[in-house]
């Protein structure tokens, strides 16, 4: 399996229709093909000192290979989005494993 977790650090001062606006679009990418889980959270109410909360979303996506993953990346819905919210977001980082 193919594991790509996304995680969202938002820009301050976003209006809640900005907020909403980045919570549609980061959720249609759970309508592209190939996806064998999809999930889009924010940081839990957990408290220690390990865990980093920085972040605002977090997206986390199951595939099959790269190979779909690499087809994902290019859909139509996930450049949509990229287009469309970029500009809400100060900071984007990606972590992407591959099952042992």
């Amino acid at each position: 399996m193919f594991v790509h977790v996304v995680l969202f650090y938002l820009k301050k001062g976003l209006s809640p229709e900005e907020v909403v606006q980045f919570e549609t679009g980061v959720s249609s990418l759970g309508t592209i093909d190939g996806l064998i889980n999809f999930n889009i959270g924010k940081p839990a109410d957990t408290d220690r000192p390990i865990i980093d909360k920085s972040y605002d979303y977090c997206e986390l996506t199951v595939f099959a290979d790269q190979a779909t993953h690499d087809v994902y990346q290019e859909a139509e819905i996930h450049l949509k989005f990229i287009r469309e919210c970029s500009h809400l977001w100060e900071r984007v980082v990606i972590f992407d494993s591959v099952s042992i």
